[in-house]
């Protein structure tokens, strides 16, 4: 059965990220990709368990690469925008998937875009303890919970993912580069 959590977020912190950092889907894909090539030594891995929403589309590139079949989300709700609050478990991982490799989790793959605060971890951790977590992308506070990523960027930065964007006209930094 899933459990679905119904209560409301704390007031989220609106931030204001000192920077930017927008990835395209071509560059989300290639970095996609060499996650993947890094998990492939890690395993073997039975099942992936991708964090929803982020965590979906590195996911399916991950599991083309390495061809797992299995794959199985879990739902936390953190960002309300550009502003974060407490993360709130939407949807649980399936038990099956939780008892393989002996239960807590051994042998699955746990798959996110980005670990920012670690707070989202920290929930999904304590649901598949002996899950190996892999993210594209981490931040300095998320970064000791993440077994494998592929590119560190501040913790002050955002990252536009390109889901989020469209193509659009960048000004120069410099009004002389007009």
């Amino acid at each position: 059965m899933t459990k679905i959590e119904t209560r409301r977020a704390e007031a989220p912190v609106l931030r204001d990220p000192g920077k930017i950092f927008p990835v395209s889907w071509d560059q989300f894909h290639r970095d996609s990709r060499a996650l993947a090539w890094r998990l492939s030594g890690a395993g073997p891995f039975e099942a992936i368990v991708c964090i929803t929403r982020g965590g979906l589309v590195p996911a399916a590139i991950v599991a083309r690469e390495l061809g797992i079949k299995v794959i199985e989300t879990v739902c936390v709700s953190s960002y309300s925008g550009t502003s974060q609050g407490e993360p709130i478990l939407l949807k649980d991982v399936a038990a099956e998937i939780v008892a393989l490799g002996g239960g807590q989790g051994a042998g699955v793959l746990l798959v996110d875009d980005l670990v920012d605060t670690g707070k989202t971890a920290k929930v999904v951790r304590a649901l598949v303890p002996r899950a190996h977590l892999a993210t594209v992308y981490a931040k300095p506070m998320g970064r000791p919970l993440v077994d494998t990523f592929i590119t560190e960027v501040s913790q002050d930065t955002w990252i536009y993912f390109p889901w989020d964007t469209g193509l659009a006209f960048q000004p120069p930094i410099r009004e002389a580069g007009l």
